[in-house]
């Protein structure tokens, strides 16, 4: 499915890479400060379609689909990089259209890849925005602020853990919401806070259908564990390649240079939570899943504890951040609450040019 219902002033075209033939969203003067916007899993660069003109006048916005996303070529994830296929993606794209020195910004999962990116050339970067972004230790399977493994092969994350009806429904590219795993569903009551219901509905969902679902793409394989839940993650596709097992982007409290960080969330997220209804820890102690072998072998991972952890760090070694907390809003604050959303974003563009 391709991502065709688009707003007047973005425009839409594929860019030939020397990696990858990537389709991206743009809007804006060519010639302003660039701004760079990553997208989270099941979805693609159209979520970003009224953020990208809500920006105040000179910047020019460039949201790219990711690989197995949107109409972005559909190459394999290899999980066992850990993101970085996708880092390089967007390297490719930055060198093709010239983009240096730019802003960038992550959401969910697309703010673990911003991390990574920043590992690598925070050199680019005017400034870094996280908005209700993953854990620098990946999601799922770890404890701790300085995320501790909950076990060696990565079990209770990645393909293994991901909901096979909504995988199932997702590959089928199931419109309705009739089955309460439906990805129309899933949006309404995890990418925001119900009874929150998106103007551009249909536009986000069919975003979400792009998906492209197998296991070199999402989630991915997986392998037996003799761990809880009895399966970890294998070494192909994106859920996979976000596990702990495979993921780490704390090392971004090191970067030199720092760019200014802003951290922003709902306060009501459920996706990226200290007890995430989507990290199969915390549904096993809620006795939602059965055999949950307790806390002490295996907690729910504290996300944002995480995030908060490795953001001190930076700060202590010399760069700044602010979180800031959108109220009434869940995953997705950008879509749920615009205005509140774009006046602490657009200040912190403009403090960073």
């Amino acid at each position: 499915m391709s991502t065709t219902i688009k707003l007047p002033g973005i425009t839409s075209r594929q860019v030939q890479t020397e990696r990858i033939n990537m389709h991206i969203l743009t809007s804006g003067p060519p010639a302003g400060t660039a701004v760079l916007f990553v997208h989270g899993n099941c979805s693609s660069a159209g979520f970003w379609d009224e953020t990208m003109l809500a920006l105040p006048e000179g910047y020019h916005a460039i949201a790219p689909d990711l690989r197995g996303y949107g109409t972005t070529e559909a190459l394999p994830v290899d999980a066992t990089l850990g993101l970085d296929d996708m880092v390089a993606d967007i390297r490719s794209l930055v060198e093709s259209l010239g983009l240096c020195p730019f802003h960038i910004v992550g959401h969910s999962m697309g703010g673990g890849i911003v991390m990574k990116y920043a590992i690598a050339y925070s050199d680019q970067l005017l400034s870094i925005t996280l908005v209700d972004s993953m854990s620098p230790f990946g999601f799922g399977g770890s404890n701790g602020d300085d995320g501790r493994p909950n076990y060696e092969d990565g079990a209770t994350g990645g393909a293994a853990v991901a909901n096979p009806d909504f995988v199932r429904l997702l590959g089928d590219k199931e419109s309705g919401s009739e089955d309460p795993m439906a990805p129309l569903n899933v949006m309404r009551q995890f990418y925001v806070k119900p009874p929150f219901v998106p103007e551009r509905e249909e536009a986000l969902l069919e975003a979400m259908l792009s998906t492209c679902v197998g296991d070199d793409s999402y989630p991915g394989n997986s392998i037996p564990s003799q761990n809880w839940p009895g399966a970890a993650p294998g070494e192909k596709g994106v859920a996979n390649a976000f596990s702990r097992r495979y993921f780490d982007a704390s090392g971004i409290a090191d970067i030199e240079p720092k760019p200014p960080v802003l951290w922003i969330r709902g306060a009501d997220d459920l996706v990226v939570s200290d007890n995430s209804l989507w990290d199969i820890a915390a549904l096993g102690a809620l006795d939602l899943v059965p055999g949950w072998p307790g806390a002490d072998e295996c907690p729910p991972q504290p996300m944002l504890q995480q995030i908060r952890a490795v953001l001190e760090n930076y700060e202590q070694n010399g760069g700044s951040y602010s979180e800031v907390v959108i109220d009434d809003a869940g995953h997705s604050p950008f879509i749920e609450k615009p205005g509140e959303f774009a006046a602490v974003f657009h200040s912190h563009l403009d403090t960073n040019k």
